[in-house]
């Protein structure tokens, strides 16, 4: 004999008792959870708050993990993820982002931060590549003048400039060490003009540790010797030689390449270029000035 404690009826076997439960509007099972609930409203709360459970309440439909779940709202309903609020249709989700969140209303895209959407809004997407090469044989046209560094620095440019080249270039025509720290400088009988680190570095086969590519300096992993290399050419070891300038409010925060300093500036996140009037002309000053540099 089995009884139904609920419903305070007895069933002559186990298997007439489960049976009851799947049938009676009294029970409302749970299957994977082995739970039995009041009512549905109970079964579905439970389903919409449990973590096993991947559940659309409006379609009532399970499904097999979180990433599948949030799939079916951003495809099938007017879902913020960031909020986890829904909305009638296109226009209440447009106008809650435009509100709430960095949102750029054009590309309808949600960003993490501020930064990351002025950084968006300052792209090619939003602006025409109007700075030209500092080159005359290059032809190439860029948004901003960060973007034209990281062009110089990536050693493509006809100059076939290198980094190490920029930076000493930088210096020389930054004679009152605006944006460059002279305590990261050599003077020389020109001026602040040679670094302190022009050493190029790279790896050889010798860097195998056993498991992968140790990096001499840092002692990063990675997995191929190629890769190591990129690591070592990169600024990551290169002194901090460049700063945001607080004699025109800057933070003082330094950078170890011009491109870094230039989209620290661009992006505004110390306020300098948008409190600042004199400092809004510092990296078009220095295009220009970089132009006039003997290569």
């Amino acid at each position: 004999m089995a009884y139904c404690e609920r419903c305070q009826r007895w069933f002559g076997s186990e298997r007439a008792l489960q049976q009851h439960e799947e049938n009676s509007s009294m029970h409302h099972l749970c299957d994977s959870c082995d739970r039995d609930f009041v009512s549905e409203h109970a079964l579905i709360q439970h389903y919409v708050q449990s973590t096993r459970h991947h559940y659309c309440q409006r379609c009532d439909e399970h499904y097999s993990s979180q990433g599948n779940l949030d799939s079916h709202f951003e495809s099938s309903h007017y879902w913020c993820p960031a909020c986890n609020m829904f909305f009638k249709n296109d226009n209440g989700l447009h106008e809650h982002r435009r509100q709430k969140h960095w949102y750029c209303i054009e590309c309808k895209r949600v960003y993490q931060s501020e930064s990351n959407l002025r950084a968006h809004q300052r792209s090619s997407v939003h602006q025409q590549a109007n700075i030209p090469c500092v080159d005359t044989r290059c032809n190439r046209k860029f948004v901003s003048v960060s973007a034209l560094a990281l062009h110089l620095e990536s050693g493509t440019c006809p100059s076939r400039l290198t980094r190490a080249q920029i930076n000493r270039l930088v210096a020389r025509y930054d004679t009152n060490n605006v944006i460059t720290d002279p305590a990261r400088l050599i003077q020389g009988p020109n001026g602040y003009s040679t670094l302190q680190r022009t050493v190029t570095a790279w790896a050889t086969e010798r860097s195998w540790n056993g498991s992968a590519y140790e990096c001499f300096l840092c002692h990063k992993m990675y997995t191929t010797l190629a890769v190591l290399n990129q690591h070592l050419a990169s600024p990551a070891h290169d002194d901090k030689i460049y700063r945001c300038p607080r004699a025109y409010s800057g933070c003082g925060e330094t950078f170890r390449a011009l491109s870094a300093l230039c989209q620290h500036v661009e992006s505004e996140q110390c306020g300098i270029r948008r409190f600042n009037h004199s400092m809004r002309n510092v990296l078009a000053d220095l295009s220009t000035g970089m132009a006039r540099l003997t290569f």
